[in-house]
């Protein structure tokens, strides 16, 4: 969606939970940026929020509420329903939301070994390197 919008980025930035499958300890959640760092060449800057204040999340509170008052009242029968209305959902001062569903299947209980874990090319930052950190594209996959 952002290559249209931004066609000459080289960098993304990624705000994310503490915990979850994308918490800052996730072995696998690592890996997987960096095969997607390496697939778009691109740097992966994320920044996760510290323990206890995902309440801070911008994405919440500018979408989550509008969200809610888009859907209040209306049965959320399956999956589409809930898809579209998320997908739906606009403000007066010009907030859109994109929504697809993802129906691919994932698999459960996939263990990181430490070479392929030790293989994520991560650069930490200066400020709480564990929650603050780049992931670099390898140089066998720069153009």
């Amino acid at each position: 969606m952002g290559k249209t919008i931004y066609p000459n980025a080289d960098k993304i930035l990624i705000t994310a939970d503490c915990g979850g499958s994308n918490g800052y300890r996730g072995r696998l959640w690592k890996v997987e940026l960096q095969k997607l760092s390496d697939e778009l060449n691109f740097e992966i800057h994320v920044r996760h929020f510290p323990p206890g204040t995902s309440k801070w999340n911008k994405i919440e509170h500018r979408m989550f509420s509008f969200i809610s008052q888009h859907w209040r009242g209306k049965p959320l029968i399956d999956r589409a329903t809930v898809i579209n209305l998320i997908g739906n959902t606009k403000t007066k001062n010009g907030l859109e939301i994109k929504a697809i569903l993802d129906e691919r299947e994932y698999k459960k209980g996939i263990i990181v070994s430490d070479e392929e874990f030790n293989n994520v090319n991560i650069q930490k930052e200066e400020f709480h390197g564990e929650w603050n950190y780049k992931i670099i594209p390898h140089i066998e996959h720069i153009i």
